[in-house]
């Protein structure tokens, strides 16, 4: 996939969700998507090549830049907990939208009680298959 649909791909998902706020906090060639202030999406260059900077569980994290050559760890973030999307062959249009929508969770379930937007056990599946708890 090229780095502009990536972007463009990720971007939509992030719209798609309750409660998102797209921002430019770091400058116009940095696009941010928010849940009730807490970013959980950049969109981004890296060396001219656009690139996709998404939460991840760390357990996650590191099993994702095991199975796929395209993700590597979060650019200009904790290594642990963002992970990179690039342009490349291995990725798919539902797997990134997965991966967005997993990054969303995970800081929606850390999000007081009364501030989520939604109940993060009903946004849908998570990647591994599981529900979202």
């Amino acid at each position: 996939m090229d780095g502009e649909t990536l972007q463009e791909t990720a971007r939509t998902r992030a719209e798609e969700l309750p409660a998102v706020e797209l921002t430019r906090p770091f400058g116009p060639e940095h696009d941010v998507a928010k849940v009730v202030g807490k970013m959980f999406l950049l969109l981004t260059e890296v060396r001219g090549r656009p690139i996709v900077v998404l939460k991840a569980d760390p357990r996650d994290s590191e099993a994702l830049r095991q199975a796929h050559p395209d993700i590597t760890p979060g650019y200009h973030m904790n290594k642990r907990h963002w992970i990179t999307l690039e342009p490349g062959e291995d990725l798919d249009e539902e797997m990134i939208r997965e991966l967005v929508t997993e990054s969303y969770l995970l800081v929606v379930e850390r999000l007081p009680r009364a501030k989520r937007p939604v109940d993060p056990a009903t946004v849908g599946p998570r990647p591994d298959g599981s529900s979202a708890s």
